[in-house]
């Protein structure tokens, strides 16, 4: 069988792929300013050859790569920045009755707890919620800061952070949502939240990219 030739734009395109796959053909366009159209008889050609292979909804990948490979990089280009939500902030002054009915309200299983300036404080769960509900208590008269997880015994993280390291830390401490926070001189504010439902959503739009 004879070595089959690449142009240099079909050379470019396999080391643009081998360093960034898999990637999408209109990525690939961008990259070089050129059309999807025009470069389509490049990554037939690529691809029927053997140096590309295709997955639809995925992108082009280098063959050299190995599924395992794959998936590794492209789940190291997620993170938390790209995938927060906004985040449910209680005052840690507020009732334990109050934030029954916040929760209720806002339909979230976590809710961060801040004091006056307005930093983080506490985490606030279901569980904590209705632990302190049983016994008949006065809810109305007991403040959050009672029952919240302090301090630091609060995982959390920041929009620079991996998705991947996100979903490792929810999974070791057997949690629902994170706080992504900012550091300030007096301690963190609250800027997002990344719950496992937001992973979800991650590992769907990456299953549904298409090529």
């Amino acid at each position: 069988m004879s070595t089959i030739e690449l142009n240099k734009r079909q050379e470019t395109i396999l080391q643009i792929v081998k360093e960034n796959g898999p990637i999408t053909g209109e990525h690939i366009a961008e990259r070089l300013n050129l059309t999807r159209a025009t470069l389509r008889p490049d990554l037939a050609i690529l691809t029927m050859a053997g140096f590309l292979e295709a997955r639809p909804r995925v992108g082009y990948f280098y063959s050299g790569k190995s599924g395992t490979q794959l998936l590794t990089d492209n789940l190291a280009k997620l993170y938390v920045k790209d995938y927060q939500s906004i985040p449910v902030v209680v005052n840690d002054s507020i009732s334990v009755y109050d934030a029954i009915c916040m929760m209720f309200l806002e339909d979230v299983g976590t809710m961060f707890v801040t004091d006056q300036q307005s930093l983080l404080v506490g985490v606030l769960s279901r569980k904590d919620l209705l632990r302190a509900s049983i016994g008949g208590k006065d809810l109305s008269s007991i403040p959050v800061n009672i029952i919240m997880t302090r301090m630091p015994n609060i995982a959390m993280c920041t929009k620079d952070d991996q998705l991947i390291e996100v979903a490792k830390k929810l999974i070791e401490k057997q949690i629902d949502a994170l706080p992504v926070v900012k550091e300030t001189e007096g301690g963190f504010e609250v800027v997002g939240r990344i719950t496992k439902t937001n992973i979800t959503k991650a590992l769907v739009s990456l299953a549904t990219e298409e090529l």
